[in-house]
């Protein structure tokens, strides 16, 4: 998917696994199909899994990973990946990687969502917990910069994505969403990328976030990008009124939805069809929220 993308197979895992973590023990070892597109994912056993990044620029959010998510889960009531084990480089791997326990839940999709309100209210629960956790020494800047330095790379993307999307229309919903107010409050933790594969549900029920290589301190309008990359019409409407979200801060995290969607599409066309997919959902959803205003 990448460039400068490292291989990475069965075969390697195998030998890094039983190199550096013998204690695991002879277990069946599998690649796990998914539209993640930073990390390379491997179930080990019935009870582990491990990621390995597939890129040096993303050697760091594993890092992220593995110093915060113990001190942010006693926080939150959601379960979230817990770290097990971290590795090193080896047999041609120059990455860090690490070891999670197994979390038994599906990626979101709407077959698998029982109550969609119920789902929007308890993913705005998780975020009003992040939020309240103590931003201590050391926690990373999140999210990305304002709306109108993105103006231009946004631009080029909706160009980019063609007759994919209503580029017209969405340039309109781009060009609202920079009239909102810069944000100039105080920073909160942000999971940062609250797309449907990060969120897991279990018999209906939201059970699990995860994927934490982008959280830390930013804009809360971040985390309500999941308004239009989760949720439609009704659990957006739930999910707003249960974060109590402003107009402005609405429009503002309208705009960073649409700059990562618009971003996502026409890279990942060929090599992810199914995240590339998600993203034009996206931007669909946003068109049809703003055209309601």
């Amino acid at each position: 998917m990448h460039p400068d993308e490292v291989d990475i197979d069965t075969a390697l895992v195998k030998r890094l696994v039983a190199t550096q973590f013998p204690e695991i023990g002879d277990v069946a070892i599998r690649p796990v199909r998914s539209t993640g597109t930073v990390n390379a994912i491997y179930r080990l056993g019935d009870d582990l899994y491990a990621r390995l990044p597939r890129t040096a620029e993303w050697e760091k959010s594993l890092e992220t990973e593995w110093t915060w998510l113990p001190k942010l889960a006693p926080h939150l009531t959601l379960q979230i990946p817990t770290p097990v084990q971290k590795g090193g480089p080896g047999y041609g791997y120059p990455f860090s990687w690490a070891v999670y326990g197994w979390i038994d839940a599906e990626i979101y999709a709407d077959a698998l969502v029982s109550d969609e309100a119920q789902v929007a209210r308890d993913l705005a629960r998780f975020v009003q917990e992040l939020r309240q956790v103590e931003l201590s020494t050391g926690v990373p800047s999140a999210g990305r910069q304002p709306l109108i330095e993105l103006d231009v790379e946004t631009r080029e993307a909706i160009e980019a994505v063609g007759d994919e999307i209503d580029s017209r229309a969405a340039l309109a919903a781009w060009e609202r969403a920079l009239e909102s107010p810069a944000w100039q409050g105080a920073p909160v933790w942000i999971h940062a990328d609250l797309l449907r594969p990060n969120i897991l549900v279990h018999r209906g029920r939201l059970s699990a976030v995860i994927d934490f290589g982008g959280a830390g301190s930013g804009d809360p309008a971040t985390d309500a990008i999941a308004a239009w990359a989760v949720f439609g019409p009704a659990g957006r409407s739930v999910y707003r009124q249960a974060l109590a979200i402003d107009e402005a801060t609405y429009d503002r995290a309208r705009g960073i939805a649409l700059h990562q969607a618009a971003l996502i599409i026409p890279y990942y066309k060929e090599t992810n069809p199914e995240f590339a997919a998600l993203a034009k959902r996206t931007v669909e959803e946003i068109i049809a929220d703003s055209t309601d205003l």
